[in-house]
């Protein structure tokens, strides 16, 4: 190979490290792509209305967001500064409305719960993002579960250790279709609520979030650059708990459509 084919070869290799997940959504280099052994799935979310897709880049999730929760899960509801995870972006799940997915029960885990909570998606990034024009970032929003090995998470959580294993797995993040904010516009109040087996058992307001949608945008851009692509679980109510095979989990937040699955 010629000096500068390998230099023009380092360099869009090296631009793909740089930009991480986020290449998996970049359109096609053409004869300029390098050539990989295998090829790797992208992750897409369907838009409602819309025959284009959403590219995930990201799954960012805050944790212990609403007060109630946060004393269930033994800690301070104050507003201290919120606190930030991530899933995989392949933990998505996708659920089309009106129909029951199956969700299969993870291995390792015998205690397995369900966290009902709004999904916003951003299709604009930066750094700093202030507050008062952080929800011009969103582009849409969807109900999803953040699904949660919960003896793991705590177990790792007593030894002062990581607890990824307890929420970063396959399929721990179900979600509906993306409904773009000019159908339904921005969600600071409104009803959210989980049933299982069609018995209620977590139901609360948005407005009872701790940290907003903006506040969280904001925040989360003081630690990352966010970037188009990037989604945010912002939180579930209390009343957590676990679910075994054959249950059903209906998840409702008033403007967006229901999502179902059943735990196989």
């Amino acid at each position: 190979m010629k000096s500068r084919q390998r230099r023009d070869v380092l360099k869009t290799a090296t631009a793909l490290l740089v930009g991480g997940a986020a290449s998996q959504a970049m359109p096609s280099l053409g004869a300029d792509a390098p050539k990989t052994p295998f090829n790797v799935a992208a992750t897409f979310i369907p838009i409602a209305g819309m025959s284009e897709m959403f590219p995930v880049r990201r799954i960012y999730c805050i944790g212990r967001n609403y007060a109630a929760h946060s004393r269930e899960m033994g800690s301070d509801p104050t507003r201290e500064p919120p606190f930030f995870f991530q899933k995989p972006t392949d933990a998505i799940q996708w659920v089309p409305p009106g129909e029951t997915i199956d969700h299969p029960y993870p291995p390792l885990t015998k205690n397995y719960h369900y966290e009902i909570e709004l999904v916003a998606a951003l299709h604009q990034g930066g750094r700093n993002i202030p507050i008062d024009r952080a929800l011009e970032h969103v582009f849409g929003y969807t109900v999803g579960l953040d699904m949660t090995r919960r003896d793991l998470q705590r177990a790792m959580g007593d030894e002062k250790k990581p607890w990824e294993i307890g929420k970063s797995f396959d399929r721990s993040a179900p979600l509906g279709p993306l409904q773009p904010v000019p159908r339904v516009q921005h969600f600071t109040q409104g009803a959210i609520s989980l049933k299982v087996n069609g018995q209620v058992k977590q139901s609360a307001n948005l407005n009872q979030m701790i940290w907003s949608v903006a506040e969280q945008v904001s925040k989360l851009s003081e630690a990352f650059e966010l970037m188009p692509g990037d989604i945010i679980y912002s939180g579930t109510p209390e009343n957590v708990g676990p679910v075994v095979r054959g249950d059903i989990m209906e998840g409702h937040i008033d403007g967006l459509p229901d999502i179902r699955v059943k735990v196989v």
